[in-house]
């Protein structure tokens, strides 16, 4: 059964960690679907198809990612709104996000031809990569107001702490979608369309399972005396005012990361094909490793959340040591894991010799990067949890900006090798941002 988070619960390592194993299993199966993705094209496909996904799920996690306060926002208001006590809250926090990712994911939809067109000639792809990228987004598209209601489901079952829902959840997505992948683009040799199909029809299958989950959850939870859906709360100007703020303020974070993962992407493009497809397939061990560590900002955001709500500053204190303790342990496994274990991995991803060997020369600077993320989520994961949106945004304004300054240099004199330089000070300079508003924040909650 899956067990909720509750203020009456002892923080130990021992508690944060089995709250966190299952969120930890469902971030992980996130990156794996991307590394079985890019292994059946690496397979079954060209430099040129390889590409092309890369550039197409590039655009898909900047569409998406961009709108990932649906998420994020709705983690911290949930969290907070049960750490008060105030289920009617809960509900209302939830519909709110859920009602504006579905009109959202409608809008994609309708503004997708511009958006594709503008997109690849940009990022300046040669005329194979586009064609098939806009293949994959055409056919992924379908799936888009599914993926963003997700979110917001997703969002509620963090804040509550039903982690093992969660994890149910995010396997029924992942492992749907990598079985439709492996089908339509291998077996019925429909390339990155296929892939695209896949990831569409799995999105909107588990965005119904995963709707009727959560009903029955808040049903169970129904024990006050206004209506299941309260409309008054879910309407009123005040809360929808502070919604749609810390909304803004997420998207313009989350716009100015992508900016910097966009930025690396581009200039990987300029140095060549098998430039471009390699750093995909090093991304794709940065993103496993990094939806690995998220799990532990995960439960920082809920932990956080609710202390909070009650406004307990020694659980805050408490909640940020423990989870940070056991996020630096992994981080640290993690980089050796990738130092000494990477050229297998990149062996099993492609057998397309001038991508793996660009691969192979930069794995150092991913097992670097993963090393010293870890600041960066966890202090993501307590800014989330205390809704306080407004220094996250201003401190991704900060570091993107520290990272195209580094950036353009460094990519000039020393090529990919440089790139990468400046991607670790991009992450670096996320966290070393938000250090003074923690301090602030900490205060407050003594305040």
């Amino acid at each position: 059964m899956d067990d909720p988070l509750s203020p009456a619960l002892p923080l130990t390592r021992t508690d944060l960690a089995r709250k966190a194993w299952p969120i930890i299993l469902a971030n992980a199966s996130v990156p794996l679907l991307g590394l079985v993705d890019t292994a059946v094209i690496g397979h079954y496909g060209s430099t040129a198809d390889l590409g092309a996904l890369a550039l197409g799920a590039l655009l898909f996690n900047f569409v998406y990612w961009s709108f990932g306060f649906l998420r994020m926002a709705t983690t911290g208001f949930v969290a907070q709104a049960a750490g008060a006590g105030d289920e009617a809250e809960v509900r209302a926090a939830l519909a709110r996000p859920l009602l504006m990712g579905a009109g959202l994911g409608v809008a994609i939809w309708l503004l997708q031809w511009p958006l594709v067109a503008g997109y690849f000639a940009l990022m300046d792809a040669s005329t194979a990569v586009a064609g098939t990228g806009a293949d994959y987004f055409a056919a992924r598209v379908w799936g888009a107001p599914a993926a963003l209601a997700l979110y917001a489901l997703c969002g509620a079952l963090v804040g509550l702490g039903r982690s093992r829902t969660l994890l149910a959840v995010q396997l029924l997505l992942n492992g749907l979608n990598a079985a439709l992948d492996v089908y339509l683009a291998g077996v019925l040799d429909l390339g990155a369309r296929g892939i695209g199909y896949g990831t569409a029809i799995a999105e909107w299958t588990t965005c119904v399972v995963a709707a009727a989950v959560v009903w029955r959850m808040l049903r169970a939870r129904h024990r006050d005396g206004e209506p299941f859906l309260p409309w008054a709360r879910i309407g009123d100007r005040a809360r929808l005012r502070r919604t749609l703020a810390a909304n803004g303020d997420i998207m313009v974070r989350t716009l100015c990361l992508l900016a910097g993962f966009g930025w690396f992407a581009r200039q990987g493009a300029a140095l060549g094909d098998a430039t471009l497809a390699a750093n995909h397939l090093l991304l794709q061990l940065v993103s496993f490793s990094a939806f690995f560590l998220d799990g532990f900002a995960y439960v920082a955001e809920a932990q956080v959340g609710h202390a909070v709500g009650a406004r307990d500053r020694a659980r805050f204190r408490r909640a940020v040591r423990l989870s940070s303790e056991l996020a630096v342990a992994t981080a640290a496994m993690l980089a050796a894991i990738l130092w000494l274990g990477g050229g297998a991995m990149v062996r099993l991803l492609t057998a397309l010799p001038d991508v793996a060997a660009v691969a192979l020369a930069h794995l150092p600077w991913v097992a670097l990067y993963v090393l010293l993320s870890v600041a960066a989520f966890q202090l993501d994961g307590v800014f989330i949890g205390a809704t306080r949106t407004r220094q996250m945004r201003n401190a991704a304004l900060l570091s993107v900006a520290v990272f195209l300054l580094a950036a353009w240099p460094a990519a000039a004199w020393w090529g990919n090798h440089g790139l990468w330089a400046a991607f670790v000070v991009f992450v670096v300079a996320r966290a070393l941002a938000l250090v003074p508003y923690y301090r602030g924040l900490d205060s407050e909650l003594g305040a």
